[in-house]
């Protein structure tokens, strides 16, 4: 028996050596000469570190803010909670139809395969059996659920306007973004603006776009929520018949509301006027209707399908959606704020469980604020309660990309010895890349986070570091 356990020991001991030898590699890596570095590596089954350097040090994180968020949507909210928008009669006003909604971020999502027009043609078919041909309707959009700023204070300009930075609010629709299309075969600067899908009728686009031969996307788009100036800077590729960038809509809502009167009208239902709660929201009326009867119910996928799409995908815009979900179960009145509410629900529910929330520095709920910051040693932690003792532990697990297989990891330690036994969330913007979850290989089962901020060479450079680094654990 003494003879297994001196063993054992001394493979922990090479292990160990063999780790910081890597760590000591990346740190001298040239790459990142100049970098902040910070580390945590924390075996799951005794709950020792494995291998660290300064993993109390706040840095900023990216998407891997996202691991904290959808965390905490799974332990208040459940795997199987489901968003629910409705649509009813007014009961004080027979002719007005309302939109209720429950900041469902899913409404006519493409991100899961469905058909994203199936929530106005099942509205349309439901509502023409209770409304009459003769008569004129308004329609009522309920938007006020996280109120109208949606988007964080901390998101810079460069951000604001394009689909990743897309406001959130009680409704959103076709992930509130659209397609701007161009025709760039003449490579002639600006390029000729084609389309938008969906069409976008108001919005008016100032282009300052030039084209490049290099084939690479940098085009972006700029503007404010809720107004419909927008402009257009960067460049893309010349040469294409139609090349496509994306935007955010405007106001989501109003959208919603003026497509599914365009279904309706279409149908022979006479629409006079299309309304959001907007208005009487910043005027702070009281509540001018009555829901009555329930005509269409619209039930979103559960939690555990959209934590999973906020993970293997980065979805920006469903990780703040789920950050203002859960600030709005701890604070109901609408003119408190959501964003701030779920910022602070999160800190008081890992408190709760133990874990220290001191550097920790939160702004939005998908990572895109550059301010927002922590170390490593705190989301290590949440990884290992969510690994050993959360009842979400398998979904959440499950929800994380696999490295070289899945989503922002497909191609992350590809024809290693950790492919597939890796399941992490990638996190990067400018000068910013961290890597952060777990390393199961049969008794070998770490959570670990790797978080690098201004780092001096190329981004490539940077991942090829980490991976060598990872391979030695």
């Amino acid at each position: 028996m003494k003879r297994f356990l001196l063993l054992y020991l001394s493979l922990c001991s090479v292990w160990l050596s063999y780790s910081q030898v890597g760590l000591q590699q990346l740190l001298n890596n040239a790459a990142l000469k100049h970098a902040s570095v910070g580390i945590q590596v924390t075996d799951l089954n005794t709950g020792k570190t494995i291998v660290s350097h300064d993993p109390q040090k706040s840095l900023t994180p990216a998407s891997i803010t996202k691991v904290i968020t959808s965390a905490t949507a799974l332990e208040l909210l459940g795997s199987e909670y489901r968003y629910v928008t409705q649509v009813t009669l007014d009961e004080s006003d027979p002719t007005r139809i309302l939109v209720l909604g429950s900041g469902d971020p899913t409404l006519g999502s493409d991100v899961f395969g469905d058909n994203t027009t199936a929530f106005f043609i099942n509205i349309t078919d439901a509502l023409k059996k209770e409304l009459q041909p003769d008569r004129e309707y308004s329609i009522y959009v309920v938007d006020n659920l996280f109120g109208y700023d949606g988007i964080s204070p901390e998101w810079t300009w460069i951000d604001i306007g394009n689909y990743y930075a897309s406001g959130s609010y009680g409704i959103s629709i076709f992930d509130n973004t659209y397609k701007l299309f161009f025709n760039t075969s003449a490579k002639i600067a600006p390029p000729r603006i084609l389309r938008t899908e969906p069409d976008m009728k108001k919005i008016r686009f100032t282009n300052f776009l030039t084209l490049n031969t290099t084939g690479s996307d940098n085009g972006y788009i700029y503007g404010i929520p809720f107004s419909y100036e927008r402009t257009v800077k960067g460049n893309i590729p010349a040469g294409k018949a139609e090349f496509s960038i994306k935007g955010d809509i405007p106001d989501p809502g109003l959208f919603l509301g003026e497509t599914l009167a365009d279904y309706l009208v279409r149908s022979g239902i006479k629409i006079s006027q299309v309304e959001t709660a907007r208005t009487d929201y910043l005027a702070k009326k009281q509540v001018q209707y009555k829901p009555g009867k329930i005509v269409h119910t619209q039930t979103s996928r559960p939690m555990k399908d959209i934590v999973q799409e906020v993970n293997v995908k980065s979805n920006n815009h469903y990780a703040e959606h789920l950050l203002r979900i859960i600030g709005r179960t701890q604070n109901t009145d609408i003119y408190s704020d959501a964003l701030q509410a779920g910022i602070d629900y999160v800190k008081k529910f890992w408190e709760q469980q133990g874990i220290s929330t001191s550097s920790l520095t939160l702004h939005d709920g998908s990572g895109l604020a550059p301010q927002n910051a922590f170390s490593p040693a705190f989301l290590t932690e949440i990884l290992a309660y969510m690994y050993t003792k959360s009842k979400n532990s398998k979904v959440f697990f499950d929800s994380l990309p696999k490295a070289g297989k899945d989503g922002t990891l497909r191609s992350f330690m590809r024809n290693t010895k950790y492919e597939g036994k890796i399941s992490a969330k990638s996190g990067s913007i400018g000068g910013v890349q961290c890597y952060s979850g777990y390393l199961i290989d049969g008794n070998k089962q770490y959570a670990f986070t790797v978080m690098i901020n201004k780092f001096n060479g190329t981004r490539s450079q940077v991942r090829s570091a980490i991976e060598k680094f990872l391979s030695t654990l």
